[in-house]
């Protein structure tokens, strides 16, 4: 049985994951419109993964014999100015779900509850992995002013990325 604090932010973080999974949607669309179906295949992968994320958070809660709450999504962006602005807030989405793990974590801990503690180590490991991945690409995109020949070969690449369900490896 979770403490009701523990289970009160992990109900939150579900949320947020399926939050996280509708933006990257979102942004998957975006680059379809503009004719960059790497950059869309990248952000649908990572649309993916957050659903998985927030799946592994709601099998978490019934595992531990409590109930998950699913609450409404607050609408998710569906504009954006340019590709950089794009990878600017994918990394500050990011660092922000890092925060809430973080948060989640501190209160296991606060809570003494280990098995909590230990369940959340995967996806505080996840966070370092993602706010890496985005900062390089976003790196890239800077030194090529988000545009050219440098732009045409990086969708190119993005469109090798395959979805893997990394939340199974981890159990």
């Amino acid at each position: 049985m979770l403490k009701p604090k523990v289970l009160e932010a992990i109900n939150n973080q579900i949320n947020a994951e399926y939050y996280s999974a509708f933006l990257y949607l979102s942004m998957s669309a975006y680059f379809y419109n503009k004719g960059l179906p790497g950059f869309a295949n990248w952000m649908y992968i990572q649309y993916q993964e957050e659903l998985t994320h927030g799946n592994k958070f709601f099998a978490y809660i019934h595992e531990r014999g409590c109930k998950a709450e699913i609450k409404a999504i607050e609408q998710v962006e569906t504009g954006f100015e340019n590709i950089l602005e794009v990878w600017e807030k994918v990394l500050a989405h990011e660092q922000k779900v890092t925060a809430l793990i973080n948060n989640i974590m501190d209160i296991a801990i606060k809570e003494s509850d280990h098995a909590t503690i230990s369940f959340l180590k995967w996806f505080v490991d996840e966070q370092v992995e993602e706010e890496a991945n985005v900062t390089e690409v976003l790196d890239t995109l800077k030194l090529i002013n988000g545009q050219g020949n440098g732009l045409f070969m990086l969708d190119r690449e993005m469109r090798q990325r395959t979805f893997v369900d990394q939340t199974q490896a981890a159990e």
